[in-house]
């Protein structure tokens, strides 16, 4: 038994001593520094679906690119689209240039030009709302900018600067400042 320890102790001391050396006779301009923000991991064509308690799609995010990037633990979006589901049916799509998730994953920012549209259970589209620069929080089904925006139905038109989106039912829309409309009667 002592002998087969004795066999251990020398392995381990041999190891040891062979990565000594190894450190010792690698120069430091031979390791690879890793820049500051550096992407640890990337994807194309992301998709990220969740689910509610019944198992059906609550919202879903879509990119053309995701590179998610340690040292501040965000994640960078290329072509960002945010869909939020109404029961089986698509109610609402946020699409934008760019974005980036916070990183506990509670806040999304989209940014350059944001279109935001609502559909029917058919399909087809029931408003239009073009703005920038959107502040999206998935889990309470909101969005907010301060910047400029207009909302386009079929007989309306509205504008004004900063927004508050809420998505769930009931849906409202709140413009906060510089509201003006076109009313077109039927």
């Amino acid at each position: 038994m002592q002998r087969q320890m004795t066999g251990y102790l020398l392995l381990l001391l041999f190891a040891a001593f062979t990565w000594w050396l190894v450190e010792r006779s690698e120069p430091d301009e031979m390791r690879l520094a890793v820049p500051p923000h550096s992407a640890d991991y990337f994807s194309t064509g992301y998709r990220k679906i969740e689910m509610n308690l019944q198992g059906k799609p609550e919202n879903r995010l879509d990119a053309e690119k995701m590179t998610h990037y340690s040292d501040d633990d965000t994640t960078v979006l290329e072509r960002p689209v945010m869909t939020f589901y109404k029961t089986d049916a698509l109610a609402w799509l946020i699409k934008s240039e760019t974005g980036l998730r916070s990183p506990d994953g509670k806040l999304l920012y989209l940014n350059g030009k944001v279109v935001i549209e609502q559909f029917e259970a058919d399909g087809e589209q029931k408003l239009r709302v073009n703005t920038s620069n959107v502040r999206v929080k998935p889990a309470k089904k909101y969005a907010e900018t301060d910047e400029w925006g207009e909302i386009i139905t079929s007989s309306d038109w509205v504008s004004g600067t900063g927004m508050q989106i809420f998505f769930a039912e009931p849906v409202r829309l709140r413009l906060l400042s510089n509201v003006r409309s076109i009313y077109a009667a039927k």
